[in-house]
């Protein structure tokens, strides 16, 4: 069941398999491979197979036990491309066909001694694909691995080919698998979508390619390689999906982070990145994540959401979205706040769109999101670090940078620390409306948010000083909440109106009132204006330009919703 491959300065020494779930490596009698050198403990490396998959145990011994360059004393499930080391010795481990059968059998009916060892874990999925259920699983990781060792033999080299071309070779190679290889005749009803998954898993994205097509998809969260949750019209649901091991997932976050020329190993277990559609993707692999490597995507919509669909969706009412149509037009300076997926950078595309054609727009974002549609607009990305820990460029120095472009508007992707500072010093020296957006639950917490976020610029400034920033430089707030129903709402457009004393005014202008929840579930109530007319428009009036006020009365903004 397991392979293990032991090389001394390069030179094998030893390349054998064990029968059984369990071996060990060491000066012992019984030891798979017998390691020499008085550094080495008795049963030093101690492998175990479960329904996790493979672990390594430091039985003992005075030379550490080193897994890519990393100390350890337990390690798991390891992957096919861990390098262990121990004094003189490198070992490689493999799993064989047999260990693939096994682990399917252990999913599918796990005894007690496994269910005492396994980590906390969501329960096992049972889905009506074959394809799905442990057997297929074990048996598209066989095909998986039979096909790298084709392409292996057959010298195809990946990396000159184009994508179509790549595509149509692999594809070939697995027909031709599944066709003469006795071990996939049960599969052959089922030929083509065997061949489409493990041809995703090769060259694309594995089985989240089929959840990225389907536009009712918003977010796709990959806990593990068996597990995969989804987000549909803001409700979590699992997904009867899986990718075949933990080293498919590892290659999907390669061919999404590549391209960009971003990295995840070892040194650099976490990354943020972007697909060609420019849905964003975080993924964290081991040792950071215990599980496995694991994949968020939050999605794009194909189509851009313009006003008319938040008002369709109840996410805001039409005298609110003339509002901010006049104010993103008259230049005022706005901050979108709200939760993790509340919908801010959403609102945000939507807020750019009043944005006129004939100004000079600069966005600046660490993972590029936004989809402004103007000509003159220029967009920035920040960069991480290299593998020296060199060559960094953060969204600080990006908003320095931007301020010598010229331009007539500054959009932030997202406020998360000192670059606050310097967009609160950019709103106040002459670009105004410009926009942001912040992590806050309310209005007032924004505000507390922007000053913790300017203080992290390292500068000592007095807190009068910094409120006087935020008050004389952010001139609306918009709040987005997404309620536990799975709804996204604007709740609160509030105008940052003056100081008394050390305390900065709110004024709100419109807010969401909830009265309860609806037979299906989601939330109601009705967005109501507060009667206050916002200085901005009341400067409007004074300079005779035309403004409608009628949209503050309290009774014409009442909207109730369903």
């Amino acid at each position: 069941m397991i392979r293990i491959q032991a090389f001394r300065r390069e030179e094998l020494i030893g390349d054998e398999v064990s029968s059984a779930p369990a071996c060990f490596l060491g000066k012992d009698e019984g030891s798979l491979i017998a390691l020499q050198g008085w550094r080495i403990g008795r049963r030093q490396l101690q492998f175990s197979l479960d329904d996790e998959g493979l672990h390594i145990t430091d039985g003992g011994g005075m030379s550490p036990v080193k897994i890519n360059g990393n100390a350890v004393n337990t390690y798991g499930p390891l992957a096919s491309t861990d390098v262990i080391e121990l004094s003189d010795y490198k070992i490689r481990v493999h799993l064989t066909d047999e260990a693939y059968d096994y682990l399917a059998k252990l999913v599918a009916k796990p005894d007690a001694a496994a269910n005492e060892n396994r980590i906390a874990d969501a329960p096992v999925r049972i889905s009506s694909n074959p394809l799905e259920q442990p057997d297929g699983i074990a048996l598209r990781g066989r095909l998986h691995k039979k096909l790298i060792s084709a392409m292996d033999l057959r010298r195809v080299n990946v990396s000159r080919m184009a994508d179509a071309e790549l595509r149509t070779t692999v594809q070939k190679l697995i027909e031709e698998l599944i066709d003469t290889d006795p071990s996939f005749a049960a599969m052959k009803p089922m030929r083509e979508a065997l061949r489409d998954i493990v041809l995703n898993e090769v060259v694309g994205l594995g089985p989240l390619e089929d959840l990225l097509a389907d536009e009712s998809v918003t977010e796709i969260m990959v806990n593990r390689h068996n597990d995969i949750f989804i987000e549909r019209a803001g409700q979590l649901t699992r997904s009867d999906i899986s990718f075949s091991n933990d080293a498919s997932v590892l290659a999907a976050i390669e061919r999404i982070v590549s391209p960009l020329g971003r990295r995840i190993d070892e040194s650099s277990p976490m990354v943020d990145a972007r697909l060609k559609d420019g849905s964003r993707v975080n993924a964290i692999i081991p040792p950071l994540a215990i599980k496995g490597p694991s994949i968020t995507i939050r999605k794009f919509a194909k189509k851009k959401l313009i006003d008319e669909d938040l008002i369709r969706f109840n996410a805001i009412n039409r005298d609110m979205v003339q509002f901010l149509r006049v104010a993103v037009a008259r230049r005022a300076n706005i901050v979108v706040s709200g939760g993790t997926g509340s919908g801010k950078t959403t609102l945000l595309n939507v807020l750019s769109n009043f944005i006129p054609d004939n100004e000079r727009i600069v966005t600046v974002e660490d993972a590029a999101e936004l989809q402004l549609t103007q000509s003159n607009l220029v967009s920035l990305e920040a960069r991480p670090a290299n593998i020296e820990g060199r060559g960094a460029v953060t969204i600080r120095d990006l908003v320095k940078n931007c301020l010598r472009m010229r331009p007539d508007r500054i959009i932030v992707g997202e406020c998360r620390g000192g670059e606050a500072l310097d967009m609160l010093q950019a709103m106040n020296t002459g670009h105004d409306g410009s926009l942001t957006t912040a992590h806050a639950n309310s209005p007032r917490d924004c505000l507390s948010r922007l000053e913790v976020m300017t203080l992290m610029s390292g500068l000592e400034i007095p807190m009068q000083a910094i409120r006087e920033q935020i008050r004389s430089a952010v001139n609306l707030i918009v709040q987005q909440t997404r309620f536990s129903c799975g709804t996204r709402k604007v709740t609160f457009i509030t105008e940052v109106s003056g100081m008394d004393g050390h305390v900065i005014q709110l004024q709100d202008i419109f807010r969401f009132d909830q009265d309860g929840f609806g037979q299906d579930g989601k939330v109601q109530g009705r967005f109501v204006a507060t009667g206050h007319v916002p200085d901005f428009y009341q400067d409007l009036i004074r300079r005779g330009i035309n403004a409608d006020i009628s949209i503050f009365s309290r009774s014409a903004a009442i909207k109730r919703i369903a």
